[in-house]
């Protein structure tokens, strides 16, 4: 399956990305993609985008990694909502609430098996 995501080619401390279509398999360091579709400086905030190769392989049915495609809604590519992509919102709170209640029940039994003895 192909995919559009970042590849990071800056220096260190100096990061700069650019906007690959690659295989989803490949590793994002392993420097093999198909096609350059655009740049990102994240030190200036300058985001290059070849529009017309974007809105073609999306229709030929490419995915976009989270974050290439919030840039693409910021850059109006694309309508939708953004998806958030920051690490510590991950877990749904339904997620959480199952985690608890396990939790939970592992105590009450732990309880009733000390009650019977």
């Amino acid at each position: 399956m192909l995919k559009i995501r970042l590849q990071r080619a800056g220096k260190k401390n100096q990061p700069y990305f650019k906007v690959v279509l690659t295989e989803s398999k490949n590793a994002p360091k392993s420097g093999r993609f198909l096609e350059t579709v655009g740049s990102y400086d994240a030190r200036g905030g300058k985001i290059q985008l070849k529009e017309d190769r974007i809105k073609y392989w999306l229709s030929q049915g490419v995915r976009l990694s989270d974050t290439v495609h919030n840039m693409l809604i910021d850059a109006k590519i694309i309508k939708g909502r953004k998806i958030n992509v920051s690490p510590s919102v991950k877990k749904g709170k339904e997620e959480e609430k199952k985690e608890e209640t396990k939790e939970k029940e592992k105590i009450e039994k732990k309880i009733e098996e000390k009650a019977e003895l």
